[in-house]
C-alpha cells in the first residue's frame, strides 16, 4: 500500500511542478492516528512555495478525486485527514483489513533476480563454540532468511580457520596431553609467558602450514576433525545450515599467491622482509596492514583476500554479506579496499555487518583466558530453568525436553535479535524466560494460545468474510503491515523490525482474545474471529520462523 499511495502522491507533485521528489508514506506510529502517513507536503512545501498545510489539502483534494479513487486499493481509503504541521494521514476500511485475514501470506520481491552470498558463525577448529558464535549464527541465519522471504537467493557459508598462531599453541598443548576444550587457553598462556615454548609454538606453526612433521600432522588432523565435528552438532542443534565451508588452510595460500602477483602495484615489502598494504593510499579512512609476515605465511588478511577469491569462484553474487563482531570493524575496512583493487568487479558488492557482543552478568569472557561461556553451557543453563517452570505445566514427560530445548533457543534467539545489531547485549536469564511481556517464550505461548483454540473450533466453518457492523482491530491491522515489516528488515539487514512487530502483535492479539468470546456458537461474528485467529498464528509462525525461532505444539 505505501508504494501506491507514493505512486499517486508522485503524480500530483509533478501535476504541480515539483523536481526533486521525496515522497515517503509509511505505517504510522500510533494505531488511532491513521494505517499510512507521509509528510510529503512539508517536504516540498518549500520548492513549491506554498504553505505545508495548504500543500497537504490541496494533495488531499487530489487523492480524492473520483478518477484517482477507482483503483481498488484506493477504493477502500475511508478518510484522508490533515494534521499539523502538514502531515496527510490514511484510514483505511475494514474491508481492506478483512482482505490481509484471507491473504496472509507474504512473498517478497525486493530482492528479486539478485543473488546473495551470507557468510556467519566462523567457529575456529581447536577453540570453544561460545556465545559469541552463538550470537553471531543467530543473527547470521535470520539475515538470510529474511533475504530469502525478499525474494533473494541466498547461498551461506561458514568460514574456519583451521590454520594459524592459534591452532600451533593448542596443538602445542595436545603435545602435553591438555584436553582439547583447554589446549588453546593453556598454550597461549605458555606462549605469552615462556619464551622457549613461544619459540617451539612457532615451530610448530610452521611445520603446520608446510605439512612436514607427522607427528604433528596427526595432531592436528585428529584435533580438527573432532572439532568440526562437534561444530555441526551445534548448527543442527541451532537448526542452521550452512551451503559452503570455507577454510583458512585453503584461503591462505590462494591470498598469498594474490599478494605476491600484486607486488608492487597494490601490495609493497615492508620491514624485515613482511608484505603490505598501505590502505592509506587507496583510501584516506583507512591504514596499514601486514598480509604477509616476515616468513611470508599469509596473515588473517591475506586469507580473507583468499576466501574473496574462493567465493566469486564458487558463486557469481551480487552481494556478499561477512557477519561478524564489532571487534574485527577497523580490519574489515582495510581488507574490503585491498580486495576491492585486487578485484575491481567485487566493488561495491562487498558488505560487512558487524554486531556487538553477548555478555553475562560476570563480565566478558575471553578465550585467551580460558574463560569462555560456551554455547552448549548457556543454552543448557536456560534449559534447565525453562523444565523448572515446566513441572507443573501440561507437557506430558516424553515431550518436555525437547519442547524446553525449543522454548531455551527462542528465549536466546529472540534477545539476541530484539534490538538493532551493533550493541552489546547483556543476557537476563530470568527475563528471557518470561511467559508475560517481552520474550521469545510470550511469542511462542501466543502462538500456542492461538492454534488451540483453532484445535478447539475444528468442525467450526471459518470464513475471512467481514460481518456486518464489525469494528476493525488493532490485531487486523497489525496483520496488514507484515509484508511491509519484513521489506524494511530485508532493506536494513535488521531483524529486529520484525522482532518489534511481532512482539505489538502478539499482545493485540492477547488483547482481542481477552476481550472477545472467539468461539461463540450464538454470535455470527465468531466464525470471523476464529479468521483473524488462523490468520494470527500464520503469522507468527511465519515472522519467527524469520528470526529462527520454532513454535511448540504445546507450552
Amino acid at each position: 500500500m505505501e508504494q501506491i499511495l507514493e505512486k499517486e502522491i508522485e503524480r500530483i507533485l509533478i501535476d504541480l511542478g515539483a523536481k526533486d521528489l521525496k515522497v515517503q508514506v509509511s505505517t504510522s506510529a500510533y494505531l488511532d492516528k491513521g494505517d499510512y502517513s507521509t509528510n510529503v507536503a512539508m517536504a516540498h512545501s518549500k520548492e513549491l512555495g506554498k504553505n505545508p498545510m495548504d500543500l497537504a489539502e490541496e494533495i488531499k483534494k487530489e487523492l480524492e478525486n473520483q478518477d484517482r479513487i477507482k483503483a481498488k486499493e484506493l477504493s477502500q481509503i475511508l478518510k484522508i485527514e490533515v494534521v499539523k504541521p502538514g502531515y496527510i494521514n490514511f484510514f483505511f476500511g475494514k474491508e481492506y483489513f478483512g482482505d490481509a485475514v484471507k491473504e496472509n501470506k507474504f512473498e517478497g520481491k525486493l530482492f528479486k533476480g539478485q543473488e546473495f552470498f551470507v557468510e556467519h558463525t566462523q567457529p575456529n577448529p581447536f577453540k570453544a563454540f561460545h556465545i559469541g558464535h552463538l550470537m553471531n549464527n543467530t543473527i547470521g541465519e535470520s539475515v538470510a532468511r529474511i533475504i530469502k522471504k525478499n525474494g533473494g537467493e541466498v547461498q551461506t557459508a561458514t568460514y574456519h580457520g583451521d590454520k594459524g598462531l592459534h591452532v600451533a599453541k593448542a596443538v602445542w598443548s595436545l603435545q602435553k596431553g591438555v584436553d582439547l576444550k583447554d589446549a588453546y587457553a593453556n598454550g597461549h598462556k605458555a606462549f605469552e609467558e615462556d619464551p622457549k615454548a613461544k619459540e617451539e609454538i612457532t615451530l610448530i606453526n610452521k611445520k603446520i602450514y608446510d605439512e612436514s612433521d607427522i607427528e604433528i600432522n596427526e595432531i592436528y588432523e585428529k584435533g580438527r576433525g573432532l572439532s568440526l565435528s562437534y561444530f555441526e552438532e551445534m548448527y543442527k542443534r541451532l537448526d542452521s545450515e550452512f551451503n559452503f565451508h570455507f577454510f583458512e588452510s585453503e584461503s591462505g595460500e590462494v591470498g598469498k599467491e594474490l599478494v605476491l602477483d600484486n607486488i608492487p602495484k597494490i601490495f609493497e615489502e615492508g620491514d624485515e622482509g613482511a608484505v603490505i598494504f598501505r590502505g592509506e593510499n587507496f583510501e584516506p579512512k583507512t591504514h596499514t596492514r601486514v598480509f604477509l609476515n616476515k616468513d611470508k605465511l599469509p596473515t588473517y588478511e591475506a586469507k580473507e583476500l583468499g576466501l574473496a577469491e574462493i567465493k566469486k569462484d564458487f558463486y557469481s553474487y551480487d552481494t556478499s554479506i561477512t557477519i561478524t563482531a564489532n571487534e574485527q570493524d577497523s580490519f574489515f575496512k582495510v581488507v574490503e579496499v585491498a580486495i576491492g583493487e585486487v578485484f575491481p568487479d567485487l566493488k561495491g558488492k562487498l558488505h560487512h555487518l558487524s554486531h556487538g557482543l553477548l555478555k553475562l552478568p560476570t563480565g566478558k569472557m575471553s578465550s585467551r583466558d580460558g574463560n569462555v561461556i560456551s554455547a552448549e553451557d548457556l543454552i543448557n543453563q536456560i534449559k534447565e530453568k525453562v523444565l523448572e517452570k515446566m513441572k507443573e505445566g501440561e507437557v506430558g514427560a516424553d515431550d518436555k525436553d525437547r519442547i524446553a530445548e525449543m522454548i531455551s533457543l527462542g528465549a536466546i534467539k529472540y534477545t539476541i535479535l530484539r534490538q538493532a545489531i551493533g550493541g552489546d547485549i547483556i543476557f537476563d536469564f530470568d527475563k528471557s524466560i518470561s511467559f508475560e511481556g517481552d520474550s521469545g517464550p510470550y511469542l511462542q505461548y501466543s502462538v500456542v494460545r492461538a492454534n488451540s483454540i483453532l484445535n478447539k473450533a475444528l468442525d467450526i466453518k471459518i470464513s475471512g468474510d467481514v460481518p456486518e457492523g464489525w469494528e476493525t482491530t488493532n490485531v487486523e491491522r497489525l496483520l496488514e503491515r507484515f509484508g511491509g515489516v519484513v521489506e524494511k528488515a530485508g532493506r536494513e539487514y535488521a531483524p529486529h523490525h520484525i522482532v518489534t512487530y511481532l512482539t505489538d502483535l502478539a499482545s493485540e492479539f492477547n488483547s482481542f482474545y481477552a476481550s472477545h468470546k472467539i468461539i461463540d456458537d450464538t454470535d455470527s461474528n465468531s466464525s470471523y474471529r476464529l479468521a483473524v485467529t488462523k490468520a494470527f498464528s500464520n503469522i507468527m509462525a511465519e515472522g519467527l520462523g524469520l528470526l529462527g525461532i520454532k513454535v511448540p505444539e504445546k507450552m
